[in-house]
Parts: C-alpha cells; structure tokens; sequence
C-alpha cells in the first residue's frame, strides 16, 4: 500500500512533533523551575497592620545583607533571661514568616528569629539556593554576636524546602541542634521522582542535596515525619535521619500530611520538649526524654 504524499507529511510533522515536544518540555521547566521551588508568598499592607497591633512586642527587623539585599521580619523575645537560647526558623516553599508569629514565634523561653527569604515577604532579592544558603549563615552570625543571645544555645529549625536550609547552617556553624519537619534527602531527588521521565538531575540548578552533607554533620537533630506525605515521602526523610552523624530523634505524626502536619498537637508538643531538653543540656540540669 502506497503513503501518498500528503500522508508521508502529516507523519513527518507528527514524527517531529514527538521528537521535539519533550525538548520543549524540558525547556519550560528549566525556566520556570524558580517559580515552582520558590512559590514565595506576599503580605500586604492589610495584614501588615495586624500583625503590628496583635504582636506589639514583636521587633520588626529590615536586615541588609553583605550583598545589599534587604530581609524582612521579625525577633521575638520569649525568654526571661538575659542571655537567651534563640530559635532560628526557615520557613516551607510558601510560607510567610509572619503566620509562625502564634505558634513556633510564642515558644515560652526561647528567642525566635522569623525572616523571610529573598522574595517572600517584604525581603527583596533573588530567592535561589545559594542566596538562601549565605542568608542563612548571615542570620547566625548577626544574632550570635547579639549581647542578649547565648551562642551556645542557638537552633535552627526547618520545614519542607526550609530543611536544606537549616542543614546547610548545621554544616557551617555550630549549631546546638537541629530540628526538621518533613526533611527531604534532596529536591533533586524529590523531583526526579515525581517526573520520572524528565532528565531532572541535569536540569536542576537548585538541588538542595541535605543528603551529601549529611554524614558530616554530628549536631543532634529531632525530625518529624509526616505518615501520608504525598509530597515529601517519608522513606526520603528517612534516608536523610539514617544518613545523619550526629544522634537523631524521630517523631512520627500519625495520619499527618505535608500540609497539615503543623495541626497536631503532637507536633507542637515534640517542639517544646526537645527544646526543653536541649536548654537543660546547656544548663546541666537532667533532660527529659522524647518521645517517638
């Protein structure tokens, strides 16, 4: 049977449209990839108002980085003594520091440091990996040196994108301990998985590999793992507890997912003791255990 000529030209163009489509693909999603890890999140003048009048204690910082960028957010002082633990959070893909304010910003005896990243927020800049990374490092080193801050009892915590974050400043700074919700090994992984057949790995120019600098990190860590995480599976939060150095506690929240992990109360209940216990090991008194 003959292909008439018109048909051998609807089979070429469909040949090229298979060959070229994936092409196209993987162009769109190298460009936009900023704008899937980074969705960012605003808060307008509205917002800003309450926030002002509900948290009148709350200082509300504008810090410039060595860079010129500006951060935007605020220093919460729980404490009641002079030299105080400080808490320093790093906040999920969509996450405006400001909602932490009435919950991980009232922790009763800590500090709490809520910036926003470049981009979120009232912050300006750039937000990227290597930004997020130096900004991190920048924060402890400003709030470190603060008289009315224990460098000896500094946190980082982080949930969802912001784990890398706090596992990069654990790997550079001596932090007292690291607390992680839903922790990925990396977001290179993490999205190889869920496009199995785009070349991610090569596309990627955010991975985030906490995993690579894992095994060098001996700070304790608490992590929380959400048990129905569609978006960051716990087997990878796992892999990244198992490869840790240093001594790891797990709290696993039953029938929790990504997003509404923060609506447990044993979640909030973990952060308090492992606090607790982490204050008490500064201070030498016996520490409470947690539980898993």
């Amino acid at each position: 049977m003959k292909v008439r000529p018109r048909g051998r030209k609807i089979m070429g163009i469909a040949l090229a449209v298979l060959i070229i489509a994936p092409f196209i693909i993987y162009a769109i999603l190298y460009v936009l990839q900023e704008r899937m890890i980074f969705v960012g999140a605003i808060i307008n003048d509205h917002n800003l108002k309450l926030i002002r009048e509900k948290h009148p204690k709350a200082k509300e910082l504008t810090l410039e980085t060595p860079d010129g960028a500006k951060l935007h957010g605020w220093f919460l002082d729980n404490s009641p003594v002079y030299k105080s633990p400080l808490l320093i959070y790093f906040g999920g893909n969509n996450e405006e520091a400001s909602t932490l304010m009435d919950s991980i910003g009232a922790v009763e005896g800590w500090s709490v440091l809520l910036i926003n990243y470049r981009g979120y927020g009232l912050s300006n800049g750039e937000p990227t990996e290597e930004n997020f990374f130096k900004d991190s490092l920048f924060l402890y080193d400003t709030f470190s040196k603060r008289d009315d801050i224990d460098p000896s009892n500094i946190v980082a915590m982080g949930r969802s994108l912001g784990t890398g974050v706090a596992v990069y400043l654990a790997s550079q700074r001596p932090i007292k301990a690291v607390i992680l919700t839903t922790p990925y090994d990396s977001i290179r992984e993490v999205a190889q998985e869920r496009f199995p057949f785009v070349p991610i790995r090569r596309l990627l120019k955010h991975p985030f590999d906490s995993l690579a600098i894992a095994s060098t990190i001996k700070t304790p860590m608490l992590s929380f793992i959400a048990t129905k995480d569609r978006t960051i599976k716990p087997e990878r939060s796992i892999r990244l507890i198992e490869s840790w150095a240093g001594t790891t506690d797990v709290i696993h929240i039953q029938d929790a997912s990504h997003g509404n992990i923060v609506d447990h109360d044993e979640y909030w209940i973990g952060i308090r003791k492992y606090l607790d216990k982490t204050t008490e090991t500064v201070t030498g008194e016996p520490a409470e255990a947690v539980g898993h």
